[in-house]
């Protein structure tokens, strides 16, 4: 389950949807350098003596460009270029980057299962090893076909009434699969010290719950009764009755979708956290028994967990009591079988790309296998093999460094914080209080966890995916009851990501971006802080966003706002929530818009941390005075800065899944990412000599000023 609040930055939207996004390192509120010493001691890690020409010039287009449409000017020669792959939903710099990542951990698992044999038994490389190669034998998962599921469709057959639902939901659980809804752990919303259970709403095998009900879905809602009827076919149904299943299963997902919470709804505090005892609970689902779902997981719930969306489950109870048992059914095997698509023989994994890659998102051509099975592997074991990733590709040096950079632009982030000319003091001091507590995490996990106990065979591919997941989520629900681990990753190294967690107030910079265009030792400041520092101001900002603003610097959804503050700091984000409505990014759907509300947490944190970021490179070149002033390209520092910051935001994406993400994704698309953000300083205009007239200045009432 994914764990309330993470925040990943967009990988370009191919991969962002696939996270959500999500310990170790020094406490934040230790005492830091001066500021000025940090950014001396970064200029002197960061930048070498000569700075190299890292940023290919010969990508942009004419200068005239750069003050109408950015992106278009640093941008659009290499996505004419760079089309993109026929097994890519976009293509861009996130996908270059994650593209190395996978390359390199091709290599590691590909060597594991080389010596899988003759490693130590029980070690890391050789479960991984034998996970990867029998992900990777199409011949045994062709001869298995279905069977590995066989033995759950006739548990389903087996229910004789509804009475007999909660227990097979419960066991379904406890297997480590799960259905109708989530079920895990996280920092509890009030005390966030003490992890505790979180059931949440789910069930659904659309991107959102409009999907269901929109008109304008209604070829893709046709389309997936049709994928699922496929997959009942496969299972051995005839036609007619496959297609009878599909539509049944259909209308139990539509009766789940009419009372989930919207996408945007879904990001207020009190959409995701309602906290009650079992017994709160128990009347909320009189024909579902909480305490034999604990029971059945082994865990033991004291005061009470979040029952997160009281009216999803309210419907959930009437199912359970009202709901004809042949859809349950139905449900219940279109659930199993397309979960289990992607572990089963070829013509399942077809079946579930036609849908859910062609159809939905546009993508011409399925990964190779390698890909896939590496995707398993990072699934089942994705912070073991993080480990051995690590080990070979990231350095203790590029670790430090790193470090170094998070400090400078911390401290840039206090700075602005304390010159606010809209904050009262009082609002000032809880806002610097929380900024004391953050805790940056760099690289990898201080201590990485333990594998003991999970079995993986060496030829049972779906027994082994099976094993990891039942694995993952005992080790998942075992935190429940216990303290909140701060250190803890929610993200694996070879993620080319980063995310901030307001439940637990850190920030967390993996080692797979911690490379070019991000972070490049042998560039110049103004590069690295275009690059990583926006990304570790990004990533800082999301404290003080409209969700993480909501708070405070233990992790607790406590308001620590005077109610003006709050209006005033309101009232400059409905600004941006109104550009980035403005934005539509499909030239021949011009009716279709970014939606500025779901976006607007990514949003606050581009400005914020592009901002902080500047202000930080402005530190550093005043501390190496030698430095200002000089050109590399014939290019400024200050050009240079807003050059990487659009670069690494440069990438194109198919139609189909800029609709999905439009829908469903925070994140807005990665053009407007590279314009947005610029477009509110007055730093860039002065950089490219902009007049105040051109599209890429926004000044009077236009212009967003935030952090």
């Amino acid at each position: 389950m994914t764990k309330p609040f993470l925040k990943p930055l967009a990988l370009g939207v191919s991969l962002a949807l696939s996270l959500s996004a999500c310990g170790k390192h020094e406490d934040a509120a230790k005492p830091a350098e001066t500021a000025p010493a940090k950014a001396a001691t970064v200029a002197k890690a960061a930048a070498p003596a000569a700075p190299k020409s890292v940023f290919d010039v010969g990508e942009l287009g004419p200068s005239s460009e750069a003050c109408q449409d950015f992106n278009t000017f640093v941008n659009a020669k290499w996505i004419a270029a760079n089309p993109i792959p026929a097994d890519q939903t976009s293509w861009g710099s996130f996908n270059v980057l994650y593209e190395k990542s996978l390359a390199d951990q091709h290599q590691l698992v590909e060597d594991a299962a080389k010596n899988a044999d003759s490693a130590k038994a029980g070690s890391i490389e050789q479960k991984i090893g034998w996970l990867y190669s029998s992900a990777m034998d199409m011949d045994a998962r062709n001869k298995a076909g279905f069977d590995p599921i066989k033995s759950d469709l006739a548990g389903i057959d087996a229910l004789k009434s509804n009475k007999d639902l909660p227990a097979w939901l419960n066991q379904s659980f406890a297997k480590g699969d799960g259905a109708v809804f989530g079920f895990g752990s996280g920092a509890d919303f009030k005390d966030a010290k003490i992890q505790i259970g979180y059931a949440e709403q789910g069930g659904l095998g659309l991107p959102t719950p409009d999907y269901y009900s929109n008109p304008k879905q209604k070829d893709l809602r046709d389309a997936y009764v049709k994928y699922l009827a496929k997959l009942f076919e496969l299972t051995g149904d005839k036609p007619a009755d496959a297609a009878k299943q599909a539509d049944l299963a259909m209308k139990f997902e539509t009766e789940l979708a009419a009372h989930s919470v919207p996408r945007v709804e879904m990001r207020k505090p009190e959409n995701q956290y309602h906290f009650v005892t079992v017994k709160e609970a128990d009347k909320v689902t009189p024909h579902f028994d909480w305490n034999g779902f604990f029971k059945a997981q082994g865990v033991t719930v004291d005061k009470g967990f979040s029952l997160s969306q009281p009216k999803f489950f309210a419907e959930f109870d009437q199912l359970l009591a009202k709901a004809p048992l042949a859809e349950w059914k139905a449900y219940l095997k279109a659930r199993t079988i397309s979960g289990a698509a992607s572990a089963l023989s070829q013509p399942f994994v077809d079946a579930q790309f036609d849908f859910y890659g062609k159809t939905l998102r546009g993508q011409p051509q399925q990964k190779p296998q390698w890909k896939l099975a590496l995707g398993s592997v990072n699934g089942a074991m994705g912070m073991a093999l993080g480990e051995l990733y690590v080990a070979k590709y990231f350095p203790p040096e590029a670790k430090e460094r790193a470090e170094k950079l998070v400090d400078n632009v911390r401290n840039a982030l206090k700075t602005r914080i304390e010159n606010l000319d809209w904050m009262s003091a009082e609002t000032k001091a809880k806002a610097l209080d929380k900024w004391s507590k953050f805790l940056p995490k760099i690289g990898y996990p201080d201590k990485f966890r333990s594998w003991d106990g999970l079995t993986i065979s060496k030829g049972d591919y779906y027994a082994n995916m099976e094993a990891a997941g039942k694995f993952n989520y005992d080790y998942d629900i075992a935190k429940i009851g216990k303290p909140t681990d701060r250190k803890e990753w929610g993200m694996t190294p070879q993620t080319v990501n980063a995310y901030y967690n307001p439940t637990d107030n850190t920030i967390n910079f993996p080692a797979a971006i911690l490379q070019p265009p991000f972070f490049d030792a042998n560039a110049d400041d103004a590069i690295n802080y275009g690059g990583i520092g926006a990304v570790i101001g990004h990533e800082a900002s999301h404290g003080f966003d409209d969700q993480g603003s909501q708070f405070d610097g233990d992790g607790n959804n406590e308001n620590w706002w005077t109610k003006e503050d709050r209006a005033k700091f309101d009232a400059r984000t409905d600004k941006l929530v109104k550009q980035f409505d403005a934005y539509a990014p499909i030239p021949s759907h011009p009716d279709l818009h970014v939606n500025g509300k779901l976006t607007l947490g990514e949003n606050i944190a581009d400005l914020g941390g592009l901002n902080i970021a500047y202000d930080a490179l402005q530190t550093a070149l005043k501390n190496h005075p030698e430095e200002a002033g000089k050109k590399i390209d014939g290019y400024t520092e200050d050009q240079r800065f807003f050059l990487n910051w659009a670069r690494v935001w440069r990438g194109s994406i198919r139609d189909k899944a800029q609709m999905v993400y439009l829908n469903a994704d925070p994140h807005s698309p990665e053009k407007f990412r590279a314009i947005g953000a610029p477009s509110n300083m007055p730093a860039f205009a002065t950089a490219f000599q902009c007049k105040p007239t051109d599209p890429m200045v926004r000044s009077g009432d236009q212009q967003v000023k935030i952090w």
